[in-house]
């Protein structure tokens, strides 16, 4: 299965270089599903981790939050937006997921 929409990146290059600038200890990334970036977090509740995503929205990426237990196949809680090349929106990525504040609705 090769890359399904346009994303408008030339590669799964720049993904991945976005993905490298990104990374912190706290959250496990990769590319999910639908081609867009997840990061996701143990919430103490087997199964059902925290889930960021990012993917393509215009010329930059739109930033999602998901609690534990919501499906990712849906519109999250849009909480930012990624602009600039790669590195920048990785660190950008990077900083939203170490300052994003945790608090399950249950």
């Amino acid at each position: 299965m090769g890359i399904a929409k346009s994303s408008g990146f030339s590669s799964g290059n720049e993904m991945q270089r976005i993905i490298d600038a990104a990374r912190s200890p706290q959250w496990s990334i990769g590319v999910g599903r639908s081609g867009q970036i997840m990061a996701t977090k143990d919430s103490g509740d087997i199964g059902r981790p925290w889930v960021i995503t990012a993917e393509r929205s215009g010329r930059g990426m739109r930033v999602s939050l998901y609690q534990p237990g919501d499906d990712p196949e849906v519109e999250g809680e849009v909480i930012d937006e990624l602009k600039g090349n790669p590195r920048e929106m990785g660190r950008q990525l990077r900083s939203i997921l170490e300052e994003t504040t945790l608090d399950s609705k249950s």
